[in-house]
């Protein structure tokens, strides 16, 4: 089974992340920022990951470093429960709608990252949250797991809305690329024969 336990300690977050690729969507996620964690949940949920995830972070000074940290810490775990992406599909995409959101994302596990953020949001907040960390984590994420992801709003009026729908997304996305393909077998799939 692929699997990974990340421990990340700085002077600023100390963080603990469980992942199981092949999981069912069981979360257990606690940040200390609510609404974060409602993200994690459903990146979790929809992309069929099993994950817990614990940070205790600086959050009087206020919730970047822990958002970030959080997306440095996934991305690694997420890395290396990969190993060497033998037998996986590779691609994935979602065009996600909810509500009055409409977020397309696409990503490729190459190895290579690389972040395309179109991404407006119409608030500078969601509740106390700042909606600027939505891309902090995904630029995390996708540099410390080795993912070119590209995330387009194409839709959206509601803050929330549009931040979840690109953490559904994203988590579809994740989901297609990570299964394994039953034409492929154990083979890498790249022509460089390695990712």
């Amino acid at each position: 089974m692929r699997k990974a336990s990340i421990t990340r300690q700085t002077a600023e977050t100390d963080i603990t992340v469980d992942l199981t690729l092949d999981g069912s969507g069981r979360y257990d996620n606690a940040t200390g920022v609510g609404f974060f964690d409602h993200m994690l949940d459903q990146l979790a949920r929809h992309a069929l990951l099993d994950l817990t995830l614990r940070a205790k972070g600086d959050l009087h000074i206020d919730d970047h470093h822990t958002v970030e940290d959080c997306g440095i810490a996934l991305g690694q775990a997420l890395a290396q429960a990969l190993g060497d992406k033998r037998g996986i599909r590779r691609y994935g995409s979602c065009l996600l709608p909810m509500d009055d959101a409409l977020v397309r994302a696409a990503l490729d596990l190459s190895g290579r990252p690389y972040l395309v953020w179109q991404v407006d949001f119409p608030t500078a907040k969601i509740g106390g949250f700042d909606t600027e960390l939505v891309r902090e984590f995904f630029q995390a994420l996708s540099t410390h797991g080795g993912i070119t992801l590209h995330v387009t709003a194409l839709e959206g009026i509601n803050s929330h809305h549009i931040a979840e729908a690109a953490f559904k997304a994203v988590a579809r996305a994740l989901r297609d690329a990570l299964e394994p393909d039953p034409r492929k077998g154990d083979a890498v799939p790249s022509t460089k024969g390695m990712l």
